[in-house]
């Protein structure tokens, strides 16, 4: 308990899924926490989740492709509640039915999914800097994805889009280091949010957990408690790092679930 006592927050997409467990686990840890969503009637009732439940928060609209709306976040954190400690750029995706293979890439969708993802983290990252400086040092926290990590048959504006956040994560930190700011990235693997569950069919769910180290699709509360952990003082020493949480899905060579049913003594999947 406590590990982030004393800190204020803000978490963009913060209303549902891995952004509302990372909110409720930090402010169960102590910090103030503003939840930024496109959808401000399911930020405000993300705040009173957390406020009737003994913590502070305050849920607000924000449109995370708007420099205006993200900067007005920020400030309204500070407003509200004195500093700014830690940033997490959580907002991002992809249309999967439009961003497909190359050939077949709508490039509308192209562009969308560059301003969501990279421009969204450029611009909160520059949003809450300063504030973060002002108060002596703290973490901003990227999520990124295994998408970006390495390559796939769908999906290249959001694979690409995460390569890049993966990347700018490594800039942030060199440049404002010095200033006591860390900036990591997490990487997720496929982990069971309704985002899955509605994107997906239980099949192609099921191929991917076989494909898992692990013999389970994680939660967003795993990638909650990475992001607990990046945000506090735990992570002094660890910055322009990409954590990937991932149940072991990238550990392992492309071939290496064919291999095992190969085996004359295979474990079972």
């Amino acid at each position: 308990m406590n590990r982030a006592q004393g800190k204020v927050a803000v978490i963009t997409g913060g209303a549902s899924g891995i952004g509302l467990a990372a909110a409720k686990l930090l402010a169960a840890e102590g910090a103030a926490v503003v939840i930024g969503d496109l959808k401000p009637e399911q930020a405000e009732a993300a705040a009173a989740q957390i406020t009737g439940a003994g913590g502070r928060a305050l849920g607000l609209a924000v449109d995370a492709m708007e420099e205006a709306s993200l900067t007005a976040l920020v400030e309204a954190a500070v407003q509200e509640f004195g500093s700014l400690h830690i940033m997490c750029n959580h907002v991002g995706g992809s249309n999967p039915r439009k961003d497909l293979d190359l050939l077949r890439l709508d490039m509308d969708e192209f562009d969308r999914t560059m301003r969501l993802n990279v421009r969204s983290t450029v611009v909160g990252s520059r949003a809450a800097l300063p504030h973060i400086i002002a108060a002596g040092g703290g973490s901003i926290i990227n999520t990124a994805s295994v998408g970006g990590l390495s390559g796939d048959f769908l999906q290249v504006s959001y694979g690409t889009a995460k390569a890049a956040v993966i990347r700018l994560t490594q800039y942030v930190a060199t440049q404002y280091g010095a200033q006591n700011v860390r900036c990591n990235a997490i990487a997720p693997g496929a982990i069971m949010t309704p985002a899955l569950r509605d994107n997906l069919s239980a099949d192609a769910i099921e191929s991917i957990r076989s494909h898992n180290a692990l013999p389970f699709i994680g939660a967003a509360e795993d990638i909650a408690q990475a992001m607990l952990f990046l945000a506090s003082d735990e992570s002094r020493y660890v910055t322009g790092q990409c954590l990937v949480v991932d149940g072991g899905m990238s550990s392992h060579s492309s071939i290496a679930e064919d291999r095992r049913s190969l085996l004359p003594d295979s474990p079972a999947s």
